[in-house]
């Protein structure tokens, strides 16, 4: 017999995005069904490095620990080039003061999703593996869904739906969607292996040659590798199977040192397009992930850029449910998101030329030029302050989004739209205070006033929605903002700033609302 079951979302998928978007409504207490075609969460992981802008995110939900206990935070690299270290890299505190997590992690994305789904599952949420959407419909009021599941049929009404459903998404097709982008696709393999190497002081190694790389992390366990890199006389073939004993010659062939692979846990080859949808959204249902956006591998912001999708997407979803804001404020999602995926692509394409392009121009810059640079980039503070925003996610921004009100923002260095910078107060972090799925009314004070007058009448007017801090003008806020005088800045439940003002009232805040998110 089929069943009905009503939600306020369905989550097509439990991979990453899926299960992080699943993570979010719960902090949010928002129900949700979470599906997927699947056995469990997977065990095999092309993903691998967690950044910090994730582990940002996962410690406004208390994983972020868990996750760092059971990874690898890098350290050092190095650089080859034919069987010779050509630069050495030093990421030890890569971020310095710009994150509590100031370094890259070696979390694959089976102990991500294993880190989530276990959250789930201790919040009495479980997802239902083995199922497939047969059937998606819309109309004003809501979504239904029939699913095909080891008992039957199922049908499920929601208000809306988030296809996390990765790069062949159902949910994309069902919705008329294209995705278009890159007519070439490259061919990339990745490995799990059991490998004698002699390691050289490094926790990474990165071998380039004349148009192919080969990256070897090392993993938990005893002699554990994780082997990631491309085989571009294969670019142009389709559907023809690649042997492992072709990726182990093409691994030894860059990097020209003895290694002695003993055992092969698993690998896999696939083709990456870049490609987005041109938008994330129609009505009530949304793409995240891999479903609205493909790229190559360059710089490991896939599965991190996922997550970032599901944390955008989720506090706004809450606010409309709970009738906190107007339907308008969803629009923003697709509007920061889909503007990020376009940079992400043109970004992780110029990395993957410069890593593997055949030009000969790119080859005398590998050879000549970018293991002098890496060296530097990695010694110097300046260098480490411009590239670690870059590739962790933290400098991510929605300064043009709706949501950005910068009537205020002129004088500081800090603009609407930012990520709320990272500092300590009192010796512990900022974000410590902003862990609550709210909005978050922060007064920047020079002592001279308790504000005690606003807490109240912001209390009154706002009641849960906005919680309130007051924070002495330390002279690192002073030099990260630019100003040395009392302010007030309003974050998004995301720790984006709302705005920033040296008018320390409820004024600008009630503009905000009623304005930019759409206050019912």
């Amino acid at each position: 017999m089929e069943t009905v079951t009503k939600t306020d979302v369905i989550i097509v998928g439990a991979g990453p995005t899926g299960l992080s978007l699943a993570v979010q409504l719960i902090h949010y207490g928002i129900d949700f069904v979470i599906f997927d075609k699947k056995e469990s969460v997977t065990e095999l992981s092309k993903a691998v490095i967690v950044h910090a802008r994730t582990l940002e995110i996962y410690d406004q939900v208390n994983l972020a620990q868990k996750a760092v206990s059971g990874g690898e935070i890098v350290q050092k690299g190095a650089l080859m080039h034919d069987g010779k270290i050509s630069a050495r890299l030093d990421f030890s505190d890569f971020g310095g003061r710009l994150s509590p997590f100031p370094f890259f992690l070696i979390f694959e994305q089976s102990k991500n999703e294993r880190l989530l789904y276990e959250h789930l599952q201790q919040n009495g949420k479980e997802v239902q593996w083995q199922t497939e959407m047969e059937s998606l419909t819309q109309d004003a009021d809501g979504v239904n869904v029939v699913l095909l599941t080891a008992n039957g049929k199922q049908t499920v009404e929601a208000r809306y739906l988030v296809g996390c459903d990765g790069a062949s998404s159902p949910t994309r097709h069902f919705l008329g969607l294209p995705f278009e982008g890159s007519t070439h696709p490259r061919l990339f393999y990745v490995a799990d292996v059991e490998m004698e190497f002699q390691v050289d002081q490094a926790t990474f190694y990165g071998a380039l040659g004349h148009d192919s790389f080969a990256l070897m992390f090392p993993m938990q366990g005893e002699k554990h590798w994780r082997l990631v890199g491309n085989l571009p006389e294969y670019n142009d073939q389709v559907d023809q199977d690649v042997r492992y004993d072709e990726i182990e010659n093409k691994v030894k062939q860059l990097v020209q040192r003895p290694l002695d692979i003993t055992n092969v846990r698993w690998f896999s080859t696939y083709k990456v397009h870049t490609r987005h949808a041109d938008t994330f959204s129609v009505g009530r249902c949304f793409l995240a992930g891999d479903a609205a956006h493909i790229h190559t591998p360059a710089g490991g912001q896939g599965m991190n850029t996922g997550i970032q999708d599901a944390y955008n997407l989720a506090w706004k979803l809450a606010f409309v449910l709970k009738s906190y804001a107007g339907v308008s404020l969803l629009q923003s999602y697709n509007e920061e998101r889909l503007a990020n995926a376009k940079r992400l692509l043109h970004t992780t394409d110029q990395f993957f030329e410069v890593a593997a392009g055949d030009q000969w121009y790119l080859r005398f810059f590998r050879d000549n030029i970018l293991p002098g640079l890496a060296s530097v980039v990695t010694k110097f503070g300046a260098a480490k302050e411009f590239l670690f925003p870059m590739v962790s996610q933290i400098g991510i921004n929605y300064r043009e989004s709706s949501l950005s009100q910068h009537h205020g923002d002129k004088d500081f260095k800090v603009k609407a739209g930012d990520r709320m910078p990272y500092f300590l107060v009192d010796g512990a972090s900022v974000y410590d205070k902003l862990h609550a799925p709210k909005f978050h009314l922060l007064v920047f004070s020079d002592g001279e006033h308790n504000y005690q007058g606003l807490k109240l009448e912001l209390e009154k007017e706002y009641g849960e929605l906005i919680d309130f801090n007051v924070i002495p003008l330390y002279p690192r806020v002073v030099e990260i903002f630019g100003i040395n005088r009392p302010f007030q800045v309003l974050l998004r439940p995301d720790n984006y700033i709302g705005f920033i003002s040296t008018e320390v009232s409820l004024d600008e805040l009630n503009v905000y609302f009623n304005g930019f998110v759409g206050r019912l």
